[in-house]
């Protein structure tokens, strides 16, 4: 398994505020995605990007960030062999991404995850 891209996810309980904060101020002004509950917003010029979540639609907990790898099944299986604490489990969500959320020894809840070939 190699990890791809890392985005942070950021809670966005002011919604708008936070919008214009991280699209405006910050420059990350493009929105790639947007569920509602989740927005991905990226540099136009850099590719920087950022998640704002208000409250993750499917999972127990939300992330505090995003790791995109090549094969997540490979992922979930090495978590599994090291005992690490599955928080949510190896699901094909229907936006079309499959994923798991972990939690790192520190607390940390990690979502990783991989776009499914089929979408």
């Amino acid at each position: 398994m190699k990890a791809l891209r890392v985005i942070p996810n950021i809670h966005a309980a002011e919604g708008p505020a936070d919008r214009e904060f991280f699209g405006g101020f910050l420059g990350l002004g493009r929105t790639v995605m947007d569920q509602g509950w989740v927005a991905r917003l990226t540099s136009p010029d850099s590719g920087a990007e950022v998640q704002l979540v208000t409250r993750d639609r499917t999972a127990p907990e939300d992330s505090v960030v995003t790791v995109m790898v090549d094969d997540v099944g490979a992922a979930h299986d090495e978590a599994l062999r090291r005992g690490y604490e599955i928080v949510h489990p190896l699901t094909t969500e229907d936006w079309g991404v499959r994923r798991f959320f972990v939690r790192a020894p520190g607390g940390a809840v990690v979502n990783v995850a991989q776009h499914h070939p089929e979408t």
